[in-house]
Order: structure tokens, then C-alpha cells, then sequence
């Protein structure tokens, strides 16, 4: 399903002048970093654009056309020369007494969106400067995004009180830098619930996260592990897993990788835009690590390690490499991985360590939004 940015025009793309009209070219001034932010959104997001403004009265003597369309189009030219298009452009006429079914906040200009089943209206975004853009995306079951230089703007016009439209509003702030980050952060997560008779497990995953964790398994060094995988790929995570552990660690383990892997998939999502393949070559005190992978959507496991122990700690040695082999299976993606040393502790945390950091690089975007595959799908 497709995701909408609808955009506001005036104090969203561009400032509002004085009068609240930008009928000449002498009141056309873009919005700080707008163009930045907004181009880098289109590359790297799967978001659609569609602009949604009022223009009170456009067409009558009070702001005749003429006067409208150089600025609008210049706006419209400057940002096609950034690459930024629009799907539809939805402008309403009518002045603010009229309560027009099409003028924000009413939906009457976006019902063919509400109306279609091809649209996620409920993961896309109302973005404006306005409360009553704000009160248009609590209107449409959409989620609001307002750029609150003024918060009495468009007060007069809405039905629901603040307390209310809070619940619609995902940010609030003057800043489209805080806009980009919030859209990408929001952009590749994942909540993976995985329940059976033997194990279950919660996973929360962002992709573009801090590198922050909270894991609880049952088995510490596991969690350490899990912990080294969040701190070093720069992704947060949280795992919580009620396991069969009197039986042993095996279902535990499995399990959570089975739905870790599932959860990167997840995130991803059709992968445009990203490195897809990451390597990273590792030391940890007398042990060396080196592991590569690929999310190509094929899964796959080269191993070879230098184990000696049985456990460390309560963690199974056998296990590790069947973690990376449940991963691998669920995350569709082929992982080459080797470890050489005396210590076991340090093997395993070395792998871990190093699979983390070849994950973050396999992830990290690109800057565009091509497909890195000649086969047109991973």
C-alpha cells in the first residue's frame, strides 16, 4: 500500500507573508531547508507527495488569478528542478465563512484518497503549518505532522479541542530537519510477536535508531550478544522472550534469531535506496572475526569457527552458528562469517560485533531510491 505525504503549501513549502496571500513573486521566500530535507525525503522514503491548500477566495476580485499563478508556478518549478513532484495538486477556493466540504479541514478534496484501497491512509501524513491541517489529518484517520510557528493560526476553524487532536499529532516543530529524521526513523521499524508452545517473544526493531537496547531472553550471555548487535549496527532493539528453559537454551535461541530475522525483512521493506551488501573484518584481543553479508533476499551460511568450550556461560556453543542460520533463513539474506582464536568468549562476541557492523553498512542508504539489483526485486 502507498504512503501520502499531503502537503500544505503556505508555511509549509514556502513562508506566509504578512497578509496571509502570496499573490506576487516579491512574497515568494521557501521555507529554511525545505528543499534539503524534503529532496532527500523523496529519495530515500516511499512516500508520495500530494499538496493540499487553501486559497481563500482564488479567482474573484479580492485575489484574482493572475496574480496567483506566476507565484504558484515558480514555487512548482523550483521544486521540480530538486526532483520533487506531486502525485495531485489540490487547491480550495472557497473563503473560510462559506464551511465548504472541500475546503480544510474537511476531506471533501481527499476523498478519492479515503476511498481508495490501494492508499495507507493510516501511515501517511497531513504535514502544515496550520491547526486545521492538523484537524484535516484527524478528519481523514491520517497522522499529523505541524510545523507550529504560530499555534493560533486556523484556530477558528476547527471542531476537536488540542487535548483531542494531541492523539493525531506525531511532531510538533518549526524544524524540517526534525521532519526528515522523524519520517525516517518512523519509515524502517518493526514489532515481530512470535508465539509458540515452546517459546514467546516480543521484537521491537528500528533501523534508524541510536544503537539502543533493552533484551531480556532468559540467558545472559545471549543477551550481552543482543546487546553488542543493537550497540554496534546503530539500530535499537528490544527483545523480551519467555522460553522453555528448563528444558534447555536451544528453542530460546532459535526463536529469537527466527524472529530477529523476520523483523530486519520487515524493516527493510523493498530495500530501495540501501548498500544491500556489508563486510566488516573485526579483532577482539587474540580473536578475529570477519563476517559478510547480503540482503539479497536469498538466504545462505558459509561458517567456520575455532570453538573449544561447551558453554559460555548458559549459552550452547552449537548455538551460534544455528542463530546466524535462523537469522539468515527468516531475514532472506546470505551471511559469510569465520572466527579464529583461543578464547571463546571473545570468538562469539567478535562475531557478533562484526556482524553488527557489516549489517549497518548493508543497511545504510544510498542517497537514491534505485533497486540495487539488476533483477528488478530482492
Amino acid at each position: 500500500m502507498q504512503k501520502i505525504l499531503f502537503l500544505d503549501r503556505d508555511g509549509t513549502l514556502i513562508l506566509e507573508p504578512e497578509d496571509y496571500q502570496v499573490d506576487s513573486l516579491d512574497k515568494v521566500e521557501f521555507y529554511p531547508q525545505m528543499f534539503f530535507y524534503l529532496s532527500k525525503i523523496v529519495k530515500e522514503l516511499d512516500y508520495e507527495l500530494v499538496m493540499v491548500t487553501n486559497q481563500d477566495g482564488l479567482g474573484t476580485e479580492e485575489y484574482p488569478e493572475d496574480t496567483f499563478w506566476p507565484a504558484h508556478n515558480m514555487v512548482l518549478r523550483a521544486l521540480e528542478n530538486e526532483d520533487i513532484h506531486f502525485r495531485e495538486i489540490l487547491i480550495d477556493r472557497t473563503f473560510k465563512h462559506e464551511n465548504a466540504l472541500t475546503r480544510k479541514p474537511n476531506t471533501g478534496m481527499v476523498l478519492h484518497y479515503l476511498n481508495d484501497e490501494e492508499i495507507d491512509i493510516a501511515n501517511s501524513y497531513v504535514v502544515g503549518d496550520r491547526i486545521t491541517d492538523m484537524q484535516l489529518a484527524a478528519n481523514m484517520g491520517a497522522q499529523g505532522i505541524w510545523l507550529n510557528n504560530d499555534p493560533d493560526l486556523g484556530g477558528d476553524e476547527i471542531s476537536e479541542d488540542s487535548d483531542t487532536l494531541a492523539k493525531t499529532i506525531s511532531l510538533t516543530t518549526t524544524s524540517w530537519q526534525d521532519l526528515y529524521h522523524f519520517l525516517k526513523s518512523k519509515g524502517r521499524r518493526a514489532s515481530i510477536q512470535r508465539t509458540t508452545k515452546e517459546t514467546n517473544i516480543l521484537v521491537h526493531l528500528n533501523l534508524d535508531g541510536q544503537g539502543q537496547y533493552n533484551n531480556h531472553t532468559g540467558i545472559g550471555f545471549f543477551d550481552h550478544m543482543l546487546d553488542q548487535l543493537a550497540k554496534h549496527s546503530g539500530c535499537d532493539l528490544s527483545v523480551e522472550v519467555e522460553g522453555d528453559l528448563h528444558i534447555d537454551e536451544h528453542h530460546t535461541i532459535e526463536d529469537t534469531a527466527l524472529a530477529l530475522g523476520q523483523a530486519f525483512r520487515e524493516a527493510l521493506g523493498d530495500k530501495r535506496g540501501i548498500e544491500r551488501y556489508g563486510s566488516y573484518l573485526l579483532p577482539m584481543d587474540e580473536s578475529l572475526a570477519q563476517v559478510a553479508l547480503d540482503f539479497g533476499g536469498r538466504p545462505w551460511l558459509v561458517w567456520s569457527d575455532q570453538f573449544r568450550r561447551e558453554k559460555v556461560g548458559q549459552f550452547p556453543m552449537e548455538m551460534t552458528k544455528h542463530f546466524f542460520k535462523s537469522f539468515s533463513d527468516q531475514a532472506q539474506c546470505n551471511i559469510n562469517a569465520q572466527v579464529s582464536g583461543d578464547n571463546d568468549h571473545h570468538q562469539i562476541e567478535a562475531l557478533f560485533k562484526a556482524f553488527a557492523r557489516a549489517i549497518k553498512m548493508a543497511i545504510s542508504f544510498t542517497g537514491g531510491n534505485d533497486l540495487p539489483s539488476t533483477k528488478g526485486v530482492l
